[in-house]
């Protein structure tokens, strides 16, 4: 049995493709299907409004009601739900799927990643080789790190696994946000990352490993203040 399965995380329903979590054991394992999904199965249409210059290359899918801002980049295989909001200078990324009504705000950039319905990734985000779950939320600048500086693949630090740890033998994992979960600004990640539906992480937080769902993590910090001399 899996430790982390996606139903502990993420409603697929309010994913734009459920069957693409079909079979899964752990969660994360739906990151490598993303791109061979879009390949086999998106079908290029541009249904939304482009508000100034927009560049698109590749297959590329933007719903009804979907708003793209100036200056943003979008590199197929892409697919972008109705009704949701891509801000200026974004930078969308290949084997990208972002449900509708999501806000993906300015300077965001994004690859190889699953955007549940109605999330929101506001100003100033790295979303890499992650998942976001329905109506979460984080906060401006909030880094989902998805790389190891030894090029070595990303384990789940778990301490109910042997040893401590899982092995996902993937090369570039990111994050898993599960449903309403709310990261503070500026708070980071470390790879291989799995945060609880409805959990709480504070502003300024450097994460890593598991959150279990409806927790909340605090940073006190020390600060000193003193008379400036000269």
């Amino acid at each position: 049995m899996p430790l982390h399965p996606v139903s502990d995380y993420i409603d697929v329903l309010h994913t734009p493709f459920p069957k693409l979590f079909e079979g899964l054991g752990e969660v994360w394992e739906v990151l490598p299907r993303i791109g061979p999904f879009l390949k086999e199965w998106l079908e290029p249409s541009v249904e939304g409004d482009m508000i100034g210059e927009v560049h698109m290359e590749g297959p590329v899918f933007i719903g009804p009601g979907v708003r793209i801002m100036h200056g943003a980049v979008i590199l197929g295989p892409v697919y972008i739900g109705a009704g949701s909001f891509v801000g200026p200078g974004c930078y969308i990324r290949p084997n990208t799927i972002i449900g509708e009504n999501c806000i993906i705000g300015n300077s965001c950039e994004l690859k190889n990643c699953i955007i549940a319905d109605s999330a929101e990734i506001p100003h100033w985000n790295y979303v890499g080789d992650s998942l976001v779950g329905h109506k979460a939320h984080l906060g401006a600048g909030v880094i989902l790190s998805n790389w190891r500086h030894d090029h070595g693949s990303i384990p789940v630090v778990d301490g109910r696994a042997d040893g401590g740890k899982i092995e996902t033998r993937l090369p570039k994992f990111g994050a898993v946000i599960g449903d309403h979960a709310d990261l503070g600004s500026h708070a980071v990640l470390n790879p291989g990352s799995l945060i609880g539906r409805r959990s709480v992480i504070y502003g300024g937080v450097v994460w890593r490993g598991v959150l279990a769902a409806g927790k909340i993590v605090k940073l006190r910090q020390e600060i000193e203040v003193i008379d400036r001399r000269g």
